[in-house]
């Protein structure tokens, strides 16, 4: 539709001219100019878009809207002020979820509410990675291995009874991805087509306080753990140097409590058959295993 334009509202009207002279005299000579008003804020104020404004005293609507403009400057404005409430309500929403515990986040997992995951990762993150490279003994890998057993963790989210216990059951979850990697690579190894094992990568394992002496130590018992059986080594890791009791040592390894004392007996005696401290210890701390 073509736009048609009120001509009697857009027309500029000089003072004096044909238009004013209803009588058809001629212009008087040297009329005074009006004095110039002062403009106001409002005044200057442009009208809004979308909208056509009338000339000062006409009997039309000063808002009369031009056809296919009308509502332009309130949609922007809206489309405006629903980004910001959507900003402002995703920040408060991330905020609240921030302050929830395992249990309440890992609920509203189950629910499908994708930032109540993301936050159980950036608060378990450091944990799976930490927890990989100390049994790995390596940090080659490490942060695949987790975000593998955080998908893992998500995709079966509902089979978590204990909600309370997500730090715990996502741990179960990296030791057993570090252990199947661990036995990959031993079995590719005695079939002659894995790669030589990596030396032990200090710096993901030992404190950056620790003296030379003790990384010496780490060093050569993490070389005698990889000649142990992957079951074995792992066990006593995460007993010895993780520091878990043996009831979370059983849960993480998924095995009853008498076969986890059996596997950290056999290592710790391996251990101090073969460990030699430069200082003249016999072995490294003796795990004791309640019988």
């Amino acid at each position: 539709m073509a736009l048609r334009t009120n001509r009697a509202r857009l027309r500029l009207v000089e003072p004096g001219s044909a238009a004013d002279r209803k009588d058809g005299a001629p212009p008087k000579e040297d009329a005074p100019l009006p004095p110039t008003p002062t403009p106001t804020p409002s005044a200057v104020t442009p009208p809004p878009i979308g909208r056509a404004t009338a000339p000062s005293g006409s009997s039309e609507a000063a808002d009369t809207p031009i056809p296919g403009l009308d509502g332009a400057a309130d949609r922007v404005g809206d489309a405006q002020a629903s980004a910001t409430r959507g900003v402002r309500a995703s920040n408060a929403t991330r905020a609240q979820l921030n302050a929830l515990q395992d249990a309440q986040l890992v609920a509203l997992g189950c629910k499908g509410e994708v930032q109540a995951l993301e936050i159980l990762y950036r608060r378990h993150a450091a944990f799976a990675i930490h927890l990989a490279a100390r049994i790995e003994g390596s940090a080659r890998d490490v942060e695949d291995i987790a975000h593998d057993a955080f998908l893992r963790a998500f995709e079966r989210i509902h089979d978590l009874t204990d909600r309370t216990a997500f730090r715990s059951w996502l741990g179960a979850i990296v030791v057993h991805a570090v252990r199947s990697r661990m036995r990959r690579a031993r079995l590719m190894s005695v079939l002659g087509m894995g790669k030589a094992s990596e030396p032990v990568d200090l710096d993901a394992i030992a404190s950056p306080d620790a003296s030379p002496h003790t990384r010496a130590q780490i060093a050569q018992v993490y070389a005698l753990l990889r000649t142990l059986p992957t079951d074995d080594r792992i066990a006593w890791t995460l007993r010895a140097v993780e520091g878990h009791d043996l009831e979370t040592v059983a849960r993480l390894t998924r095995c009853s409590l008498a076969t986890v004392k059996r596997r950290i007996s056999r290592a710790q005696r391996f251990l101090d058959e073969h460990f030699v401290d430069p200082a003249g210890k016999e072995g490294p701390d003796r795990q004791e295993v309640p019988s």
